[in-house]
């Protein structure tokens, strides 16, 4: 691993440790003399992070790292949130009212966050500490995202946490069950991935197809993690499942 450090540039270990979610190498980076505010094809070392592909449990831990070096975030209200930060969240709402109802834009590489709530970028990145410090100052767990040219996505922060590698966002989406979220929303469609090579548009989607939509292999989610967030939807609803679901699938597996 040292050697393999040597041969790589500053930068270059900053981008694995953002890939990885590793502080230890953004620290090493950090180390080595990476400005945290300086612009990596044109983009700040945090913007970076949020648009990179992983959703884990260090996420918050990683934007931390960056935060103590010294890197800067003019949106008070996103860097809480990033951070899971509920304190520094209530601090921020508290100063200004009007975060609650913020839209940012954010890319995203799953689930769109264009003209998104502060919510549903709780709801994304598993933040499940900010998500409930906001639904506690007034956050609208029916807040709708921007509506694209075509008529798709306008979803709620639900359809964030339905889907996510290693079921990250499960604790999220507790949550907005417990606070009475809408199981049966019906979009048009959702774009997955919008603008990139995976980008998968889901037509007529609710929760529950988009739990499914998981099974597709572009979206690399494990059965079994998608059919427990449909077992919570339809628990929800009050909808009734058969006791054997077949998951994971005996077929697939023979």
């Amino acid at each position: 691993m040292v050697g393999q450090r040597q041969m790589k540039t500053p930068q270059d270990i900053l981008l694995l440790g953002f890939e990885t979610h590793s502080t230890e190498e953004i620290q090493v980076a950090v180390a080595a003399g990476v400005d945290v505010n300086g612009l990596i094809g044109g983009k700040t070392p945090l913007t970076w992070l949020v648009e990179m592909y992983l959703r884990s449990p260090k996420f918050s831990d990683c934007v931390r790292c960056l935060t103590q070096a010294g890197a800067r975030c003019s949106d008070g209200g996103l860097l809480a949130v990033l951070l899971d930060d509920p304190e520094l969240l209530r601090e921020e709402l508290h100063a200004d009212s009007s975060l609650i109802h913020r839209q940012v834009d954010i890319r995203c590489a799953f689930t769109p966050l264009r003209g998104a709530s502060l919510l549903h970028v709780a709801a994304e990145f598993g933040l499940v500490r900010a998500a409930a410090a906001l639904i506690e100052s007034g956050a609208d767990v029916e807040a709708k995202a921007a509506v694209d040219e075509y008529g798709f996505n306008g979803h709620t922060p639900i359809f964030h946490t339905v889907c996510q590698r290693g079921n990250h966002c499960q604790p999220v989406l507790r949550l907005l069950l417990d606070h009475r979220a809408k199981t049966d929303v019906r979009l048009s469609g959702i774009t997955w991935g919008k603008s990139f090579e995976w980008a998968t548009t889901i037509f007529d989607a609710t929760p529950i197809s988009y739990t499914q939509a998981g099974l597709l292999p572009q979206f690399g989610r494990d059965e079994c993690d998608l059919y427990e967030n449909i077992k919570l939807l339809a628990h929800a609803s009050g909808r009734m499942l058969p006791d054997e679901l077949n998951v994971p699938n005996e077929y697939l597996r023979s």
